[in-house]
């Protein structure tokens, strides 16, 4: 959401415009900041993994402030606002450098948003000398959170502008004034860079982690002054190496790992601390951030099925995301497809499922809807002129929305086709054609969808009330086209008198997608049923795998 750019206070307000010229800025800069990315592996994406990171920021920021125009809601405070921009980075932190910047931002929300009662917190809070303590944590945080620091990085940019930050930060100084000094201090250290690290130097080009931070700076300084950072070349005093064109995993020609496992972590302070130690002698690159029970932990490896399993044994790790660099380092070298189809799905089968049929797809579990960042991120993979995109969840929409548009403007024709279970998404793709129009393609897909009725099994977790009546914790609840039409009190009963239902306003084809818990022979007596009672009606049985709901039923 845009805002105006100032000039503002050191306030809720100040910190939601800093929010929505960083992610701006940093989308005017995204490719030639993944242009620029060498180290800690060319992978092309530093600039990407900085705007998907800004993105959950601002969206959570967002969200958080959502009643601020309410008149009868209480005005936002600054530490809400800095609370929810560095949780939502947390959240959503994508790559090494967006997790970094995660980090920073916590640093900065740990001053700003201290209690001003709270004696532990910072001594002088007028606005310039409260900015340049929280500029001073970020740093110090960041420099913690990374195993093994290396200057030349984000990390002496970071510092540097929390160096002259500070020296800026007298009594007398205003925030505008901070961050002013901020700004300039980090944008001459990254001048600094090619000169810090070899292999800046060899390709000519500054740090992109450290590009993205001058512009996450410029855009603090311009939400707390008004005035515009004045746009400059992101590259060196050389032209960059032509990273897209070595076909060659890049972690294994650097001779470092060749996976990069990033997840969230619910787990203790203690826990992470032996976490950390473990996955320093599994890899590098190693960075973890957060707090309070709430971590982001980002590493590369060459076994990543042993840091998930690290993860696994210091607490509760979800929203797993494992990449091979070669397989990401040859999708940016290959040419674009004309077209591609995304499609989000519960459960592996599901997925594995439409991947076969050629989808791009996003696995959401249970409880866990992935964000528009993500949705944008498949797209990007699909690496096409043109994708359509099955969202499978009525829930997803305005995230689908809002990656299309993201994805229109970075020149990708996305249309999305308003699918709002699996077995919609299976239709639809199912009468894709590649070879045809666009246009053509979309309008049967979306037909194929919109003729398709889906029905759910779930099981009930307390007393509610439904359109069927009033269910109890345990009962099977039947749905039909979102709504609860059945209850009962075992699957096999609940889910034929769901299917009965459903055909008996006709249908050609029924698609069962069963549970990982399900038994087959309950399969066998819905089959059993639609022979007996629909001799012309076909079923096609499928598995939905981990994550997946108990049943999932399509009538065409």
């Amino acid at each position: 959401m845009a805002h105006e750019p100032g000039p503002h206070t050191l306030d809720a307000e100040a910190v939601r415009t800093w929010s929505s010229l960083a992610l701006a800025a940093l989308g005017r800069a995204r490719e030639d900041i993944d242009a620029i990315n060498v180290y800690p592996v060319a992978d092309a994406d530093t600039g990407t993994n900085l705007y998907l990171t800004a993105e959950a920021a601002d969206r959570a920021l967002d969200e958080s402030l959502a009643d601020v125009t309410d008149p009868t809601a209480a005005p936002a405070s600054l530490a809400d606002a800095v609370r929810a921009y560095a949780h939502g980075a947390l959240i959503g932190a994508r790559g090494n450098s967006g997790t970094i910047l995660a980090q920073l931002l916590r640093g900065v929300a740990d001053v700003l948003g201290a209690d001003p009662a709270d004696p532990a917190g910072p001594a002088d809070r007028a606005p310039g000398p409260l900015l340049a303590q929280a500029l001073t944590r970020a740093a110090e945080e960041a420099y913690r959170a990374v195993a093994h620091p290396v200057e030349g990085t984000m990390l002496t940019v970071a510092g540097a502008a929390a160096r002259a930050g500070a020296a800026a930060g007298t009594a007398a100084a205003t925030a505008a004034e901070v961050a002013r000094a901020a700004y300039d201090g980090a944008r001459a250290a990254l001048a600094e860079t090619p000169g810090q690290l070899a292999e800046l130097g060899k390709a000519g080009v500054v740090d992109a982690g450290g590009c993205g931070l001058v512009a996450v700076l410029g855009a603090l300084w311009q939400a707390l002054s008004g005035q515009e950072p004045a746009a400059e070349p992101v590259r060196g005093p050389a032209v960059p190496v032509p990273l897209a064109l070595d076909p060659e995993p890049c972690g294994q020609e650097q001779g470092g790992p060749a996976y990069e496992v990033v997840y969230l972590l619910e787990a203790s302070g203690e826990a992470v601390a032996g976490l950390r130690s473990g996955l320093d002698l599994l890899g590098d690159s190693l960075v973890v951030v957060g707090g309070d029970g709430l971590w982001n932990v980002h590493v590369h490896v060459d076994d990543p099925g042993a840091a998930v399993e690290a993860g696994v044994e210091a607490g509760r790790p979800y929203r797993i995301r494992i990449t091979h660099f070669g397989d990401q380092r040859r999708r940016a070298a290959a040419p674009r497809a004309q077209r591609a189809v995304v499609a989000v799905v519960q459960g592996e089968g599901l997925a594995a499922l439409c991947g076969e049929a050629g989808a791009t797809t996003v696995l959401a579990r249970p409880g866990e809807q992935p964000a528009a960042a993500e949705l944008l991120d498949a797209v990007r993979r699909a690496h096409a002129r043109e994708v359509v995109l099955l969202p499978g969840s009525p829930e997803l929409r305005a995230a689908a929305a809002a990656a299309a548009e993201q994805a229109r403007a970075e020149g990708v024709r996305v249309a999305v086709i308003p699918t709002r279970s699996a077995v919609q998404n299976l239709a639809a793709l199912a009468v894709h054609d590649p070879d045809g129009s666009f246009d053509e393609d979309v309008v049967a897909m979306t037909a194929a969808a919109g003729a398709t009725r889906y029905g759910e099994l779930a099981v009930a977790e307390r007393q509610s009330f439904t359109s069927a009546g009033i269910c109890q914790a345990g009962d099977v609840l039947g749905l039909i086209d979102g709504d609860v039409a059945v209850i009962g009190a075992g699957l096999p009963e609940t889910a034929e008198a769901v299917l009965k239902r459903m055909l008996g306003s006709g249908g050609e084809l029924v698609t069962l997608v069963l549970g990982p818990e399900v038994p087959d022979t309950l399969a066998a007596r819905l089959e059993a049923y639609v022979q007996h009672a629909h001799l012309a009606v076909d079923t096609v049985t499928y598995r939905g795998g981990r994550w997946s709901a108990p049943l999932l039923i399509g009538v065409e």
